[in-house]
């Protein structure tokens, strides 16, 4: 299940929140690694390292790195801190964070009853990749408004792996993250979609939520088994709670992929069967027949959903005036300008719910 190899750090690449990026030297030649200082020390040039090198065997484009496991000649000190919530449960690497609505929290009182999003507008995207599309959507009107990241636990499980997060931040597009379920690294952390959810809103102050899976996905090519199966339960949490639900459909003019091209099987599973309680479906207003198939495609979701249709006039531009360089499933913004449009449809609709 796991390839073991061995090897010395060449060189320290780049550093951010939560991820160390360093070249390491093996008997397999030079590998691109990827250390989580939290969990293993930080590294430095010359160190020793026990990395797990399953997914360069495998071929994966998003988790394409050599992950540090350790760095056995320099174990970091322990450190006593507060919060008894395991995340990467039952796993070697499984880690104590203090959650946002454990009862030693500072916000547990806060949280202990809350259940109403106050009609916060929560975007739900399939895809990682579209969150600076969608924060580029809700800035078109001239607003800035405060956006909180809810990352679920569908793909990476450290937030550091996110190089976008990490760039949206530092330009203030976006205010604050949360990680959930088994994901951790966030401002706060949170046992459920649910209180992540509360918290962005009661604890970080958020207008506006965004919700996906973190970088990377899962698919198999079957009905039910992807992992953006997540995103329609988001919805159900967002309803629930109060919020307005508005849900950034997938949609490729290119993927090779049938079941991708169009409406993303993705969208309509997750939305015409996991999703019970009614959102805003944003269906972009592409020009010609793929503008007319679109709509058709998204018509069996109303009802119970709400199909709204948002012009596209100017949204390319503003994904182009993002902070981070966008890209899905390798495909740049001018090789998959639908897909990019489509996420920055929905966050302008969203935008035009707020007060």
């Amino acid at each position: 299940m796991i390839r073991w190899r061995e090897g010395r750090v060449v060189a320290v690449t780049r550093a951010r929140a939560g991820a160390i990026e360093l070249r390491v030297a093996t008997d397999d030649g030079e590998l691109a690694a990827l250390a989580y200082p939290d969990l293993v020390g930080e590294p430095a040039e010359g160190d020793r390292v026990l990395l797990n090198t399953t997914a360069i065997s495998l071929g994966l484009g998003t988790g394409g790195y050599a992950l540090v496991v350790a760095i056995p000649d320099r174990l970091p000190p322990d450190r006593d801190e507060p919060g008894h919530v395991v995340k990467a449960r039952y796993t070697p690497m499984q880690a104590t964070v203090m959650a946002v609505d454990e009862q030693d929290s500072p916000h547990h009182a806060v949280l202990r009853d809350a259940d109403d999003l106050e009609g916060m507008p929560v975007v739900v995207a399939d895809l990682h990749s579209a969150l600076p599309a969608v924060l580029a959507g809700l800035r078109m009107a001239g607003q800035a408004p405060r956006v909180v990241y809810v990352m679920t636990d569908g793909g990476a499980l450290p937030l550091g792996f996110s190089r976008s997060v990490d760039e949206l931040r530092a330009a203030g597009w976006l205010a604050a993250a949360v990680t959930v379920g088994q994901a951790f690294g966030g401002d706060v952390e949170a046992v459920t979609t649910h209180t992540g959810l509360l918290a962005a809103r009661h604890v970080l102050g958020a207008d506006v939520a965004i919700v996906t899976q973190g970088p990377g996905n899962l698919g198999t090519g079957t009905r039910w088994g992807f992992s953006g199966v997540a995103s329609g339960e988001a919805i159900n949490a967002t309803a629930v709670l109060r919020g307005r639900p508005v849900a950034a459909l997938r949609i490729s003019d290119v993927d090779p992929r049938d079941r991708h091209r169009g409406i993303s099987h993705h969208s309509l599973t997750s939305l015409g069967r996991v999703a019970l309680a009614a959102a805003d479906v944003v269906v972009p207003s592409y020009d010609g027949e793929f503008g007319h198939e679109i709509r058709e495609a998204a018509a069996p979701l109303s009802p119970p959903h709400r199909l709204v249709e948002v012009a596209l006039d100017g949204v390319l531009d503003a994904v182009r005036a993002s902070p981070v360089k966008v890209a899905t499933m390798g495909r740049s913004l001018d090789e998959d300008a639908t897909y990019f449009a489509a996420c920055a449809a929905a966050g302008r609709h969203a935008a035009t719910l707020l007060p």
